[in-house]
């Protein structure tokens, strides 16, 4: 049996999806990690799967559609982290 070396790639996390769309809404994500994440600056995942670090106001902004849907799709929780909103 042999080892193979595999080509490096790139592990920088995608931070947009190429349209620009998901910068021009709020998307909903765990409150906790929006909260830490602004602390620390550690990219988070939203529900439509968008990557970023909160950074603005998100009332300032309509809601991700795709977001909305994920979230109106879910069973009612109640727990912790279920709140939304960059």
């Amino acid at each position: 049996m042999s080892t193979k070396i595999l080509p490096e790639q790139e592990t920088t996390p995608r931070t947009s999806h190429g349209d620009g769309d998901h910068e021009r809404f709020s998307h909903y994500a765990d409150k906790h990690k929006i909260t830490e994440s602004m602390v620390t600056g550690t990219p988070i995942r939203a529900l439509c799967g968008k990557v970023w670090v909160p950074s603005r106001d998100p009332k300032k902004y309509p809601v991700c559609p795709e977001c909305k849907e994920i979230y109106d799709g879910l069973p009612p929780g109640g727990g912790q982290g279920d709140d939304k909103n960059q």
